[in-house]
């Protein structure tokens, strides 16, 4: 028998190519070098069994398929979610962002969504308050919101002034 027949399954999660492996998991890298040092250190009068290599180039397969799909998906999810921000453009929103600290309370905000930005594969957007203002940070750029801040879409944009609000939502 060959080194691998005590090895759990093969399971890869991440977007990367870097192996992220806890005890019982082997991933992709840790699967290369055990698949090298078995054919470095087999016996050239005694090849493994054929049906064995068979199984190891299919789990190889298998694993980059594996990486690929991860690699699309999170490709996908990202053009979705930028996509699905978009829609946004025009349409009254409030959002609530959270404090600093988590004795902070949050700060809730009003206004029309004004454009998108994508940062790291995730979409934010800007708003313009009800004179037509965009919304500025506490440095005087304009404030980047998260679509996962937003409490509410739709009805009339108030002032923009930031309220703040006693309960944090999550």
């Amino acid at each position: 028998m060959g080194i691998t027949s005590n090895v759990t399954p093969i399971t890869y999660s991440g977007t990367n190519n870097s192996a992220t492996t806890t005890d019982n998991d082997l991933g992709p890298n840790a699967f290369l070098q055990l698949l090298t040092t078995e054919l470095q250190n087999q016996d050239p009068d005694s090849p493994q069994d054929a049906t064995e290599s068979v199984t190891q180039l299919a789990q190889m397969s298998e694993l980059q398929y594996q990486q690929q799909l991860t690699s699309d998906f999170s490709s996908f999810q990202s053009n979705f979610s930028v996509l699905q921000a978009a829609s946004l453009v025009g349409k009254t929103a409030t959002v609530s962002v959270a404090g600093s600290t988590s004795s902070s309370s949050a700060t809730t905000y009003s206004g029309t969504i004004s454009g998108i930005q994508v940062e790291d594969g995730q979409p934010y957007f800007t708003m313009t308050n009800a004179s037509g203002q965009t919304i500025e940070s506490s440095s005087g750029s304009p404030q980047l919101f998260s679509t996962t801040e937003i409490t509410s879409i739709g009805g009339t944009a108030s002032t923009g002034s930031p309220t703040t609000s006693s309960a944090i939502r999550p």
